[in-house]
């Protein structure tokens, strides 16, 4: 057995404790527009997303390239974190989804990516080593997402913070927020421990990113939060993103994942010619209008797709 198919089913039998765990052994896919197993239609593309705005916006506009380029698409949105999406892949339950190749290769690495790994192509290239069978990346965007550890102005002064190294000899006084798996993530507590030294006194499982995070942060519940680079609420609040000097959180840039047996030179090319589109700003300005005006996925990835002339 070769080591992708080792590698494969390690993360099929963690992912599998992981849904129990999470989920009391239900099907997190069994309800709503995540349907369980293989669609009926199994010509249909099944495009699938992350439970984050930022996810679901780019499958939006994956699923919208592809109808153009003919195409057959099903969505199936919001299924949950990583350890839950990439079991839905591996079984069949959707077929794409937009993916961050840092996180990713961390997620399938044992104890975090290897050691020197961390500019955009290496990342790539050790990613494209261990991806479970069956399953491959196009190519990666310009566009970056980056996980941080992000405090209020109040918090940096009182501390003097400006580096995750800062946070070492006064973690023991602070909470830290963050969605629940980021609490068993090498990029998570994991790797703050052993990298950093950074144990906090207490974690508070939120969400990924998202508004409970920003809403804990903002009104001091919690004094340390992991929001994701993009987001226009470190701008909008005056937060403070903490220096990574020791890159835990390694480059992030987007790339589809796909499952090979559904890849096709037509959805290459259009989500290829999607990718080389896509900067970190561009992408910001219009996940504003998902997060802060409240403008539908849907909307805001049209509207995205013709300012790229791929509408």
């Amino acid at each position: 057995m070769n080591r992708r198919s080792l590698l494969g089913l390690a993360l099929a039998g963690s992912l599998t404790a992981a849904l129990t765990a999470c989920g009391g052994g239900e099907d997190p896919l069994a309800t709503g527009d995540t349907s369980t197993g293989a669609a009926t239609d199994t010509a249909a593309v099944i495009v699938g997303s992350a439970n984050f705005p930022e996810s679901e916006l780019l499958a939006e506009m994956y699923a919208q390239v592809l109808e153009k380029s003919g195409v057959e698409v099903q969505r199936k949105f919001n299924i949950g974190a990583r350890e839950v999406y990439l079991k839905a892949l591996q079984d069949g339950s959707i077929d794409l989804l937009p993916e961050y190749n840092g996180a990713l290769l961390a997620a399938l690495s044992d104890g975090g990516a290897p050691e020197g790994v961390s500019a955009p192509e290496d990342v790539l290239g050790a990613l494209k080593e261990v991806l479970p069978e069956g399953t491959e990346v196009l190519e990666q965007s310009a566009a970056e997402d980056k996980d941080t550890l992000s405090v209020t102005a109040e918090t940096a002064s009182k501390y003097s913070l400006k580096t995750i190294e800062d946070l070492a000899p006064v973690a023991g006084e602070l909470v830290c927020g963050a969605g629940p798996e980021f609490q068993e993530r090498y990029q998570g507590l994991v790797g703050l421990k052993e990298l950093y030294g950074v144990q906090f006194k207490e974690f508070r499982p939120l969400d990924a990113g998202g508004p409970l995070t920003v809403g804990a942060l903002a009104d001091g519940t919690i004094q340390v939060g992991n929001i994701f680079s993009t987001d226009s609420a470190i701008t909008t609040n005056g937060f403070v993103v903490l220096e990574d000097t020791k890159q835990l959180f390694l480059a992030e840039n987007i790339l589809p994942l796909i499952r090979s047996e559904k890849n096709t030179p037509e959805i290459t090319e259009a989500l290829d010619g999607l990718s080389a589109k896509l900067t970190t700003e561009n992408l910001t300005k219009f996940l504003a209008q998902v997060q802060v005006d409240k403008k539908s996925s849907a909307a805001v990835a049209t509207a995205f797709l013709t300012e790229l002339g791929l509408a």
